[in-house]
């Protein structure tokens, strides 16, 4: 999409926070109000997330007899190794920007924070107390940022790898 090749290359020359949502249309060729029809803000230029459904489902899916932590972060596994790799340049892109950002790495962890509650929605559908639910989905979902930041200056990794590696770290330590 254009606005989106458009916003990458302007947040990459002159930084995201001295870039105007008016310099992003023009660049695209559209009007700010064709911008806003997109996104409702900047900031979701880059933050997008269409995985929550398959999270939640392969979380799901694990054994209700496991630890809920181990649950979902064997459940998040589970999911990165079903998904496709993604369309890596544009994606990378777009996390390299929020990683070296600190207005955006906030909005990310919003952004993070409708799939914390789907997952311990999850898990206290199973029977996980809501205390512990909430331990788990915030335990897993930052190794899986952790690991989406790593994988965005790794040109070399793969996204599953980076994110298998930073469950790696949570998941031998419980």
């Amino acid at each position: 999409m254009a606005l989106v090749e458009a916003g990458l290359d302007l947040f990459e020359q002159q930084g995201y926070e001295a870039t105007t949502v008016a310099e992003i249309a023009r660049a695209a060729g559209v009007t700010e109000m064709t911008f806003f029809r997109y996104f409702p803000a900047k900031e979701h230029l880059l933050l997008d997330d269409p995985y929550d459904p398959e999270l939640i489902a392969a979380i799901g899916a694990q054994p209700i007899t496991d630890p809920p932590f181990l649950r979902a972060a064997r459940g998040i596994r589970a999911a990165w190794r079903a998904l496709p790799e993604p369309e890596t340049p544009i994606i990378r892109r777009r996390v390299r920007i929020t990683a070296q950002t600190p207005s955006l790495r906030g909005a990310m962890w919003r952004s993070t924070g409708n799939t914390e509650q789907a997952i311990v929605a999850r898990l206290v559908a199973d029977g996980t107390s809501p205390h512990v639910a909430r331990v788990a989905a915030a335990s897993v979902l930052a190794a899986l940022v952790a690991g989406l930041f790593t994988w965005a200056e790794d040109e070399s990794a793969s996204l599953a790898d980076a994110i298998e590696r930073a469950l790696d770290v949570i998941e031998v330590a419980s």
